[in-house]
């Protein structure tokens, strides 16, 4: 059973699709106990820093989130703002914290590109990385800010928008993508499948 981090900002509905598509049991959910011992958890995003942060403090997931990403054991999806969540804080919400779990900060495209990037775009992992967990292709993003530089000790893999940045990166059963892999055809399916199994 996968089950979905209900932060009450992100828009699921499409995630939730995906999986169903695919024949995966999924569940909505805020239970501390149930995130920290499930086989899968994804945490999505859609929407502000600042709520995401905020709801999940609300609902004193933190440490439950924070203790999964750091068990290399434990299957653990971020997406999007999720992904963006994993650093220390971000250009968007000045002030607020977030997980901590990379240390980085999330910054925000320049001026000189559309802003956000909404649409399709190229995923390359890098050559860099002994493990990795699918090849290259595209990728459907909506988003204003990025983490620019890979974290020590995660393959990663990149995207040109405004200059290279991170747009994905995995360590142990550890995967997050700054991109919405539900959202991303054929190939953004076979990644959920190859991360649920």
């Amino acid at each position: 059973m996968i089950q979905i981090i209900n932060t009450g900002v992100a828009n699921i509905r499409s995630l939730q699709a995906a999986f169903d598509r695919l024949e995966l049991p999924w569940n909505l959910t805020e239970d501390p106990a149930l995130i920290r011992d499930a086989s899968h958890v994804v945490l999505p995003g859609v929407g502000a820093y600042a709520a995401a942060a905020e709801a999940i403090d609300a609902l004193d997931l933190r440490e439950t989130i924070i203790d999964r990403l750091t068990d290399p054991a434990k299957s653990t999806l971020c997406i999007c703002l999720g992904m963006q969540l994993l650093g220390t804080s971000s250009e968007e919400s000045p002030g607020i914290r977030g997980l901590g779990v990379i240390d980085a900060q999330i910054t925000r495209f320049g001026d000189g590109v559309q802003v956000p990037q909404l649409g399709w775009n190229n995923v390359v992992p890098d050559a860099s990385c002994a493990d990795t967990v699918y090849p290259a292709g595209e990728a459907y993003f909506a988003n204003s800010f990025r983490l620019v530089e890979p974290p020590q000790g995660w393959n990663f893999a990149t995207t040109d928008y405004d200059g290279q940045f991170v747009s994905s990166i995995w360590r142990g059963k550890t995967l997050a993508c700054q991109f919405h892999p539900e959202l991303s055809g054929d190939w953004g399916q076979e990644l959920l499948q190859a991360w649920a199994s």
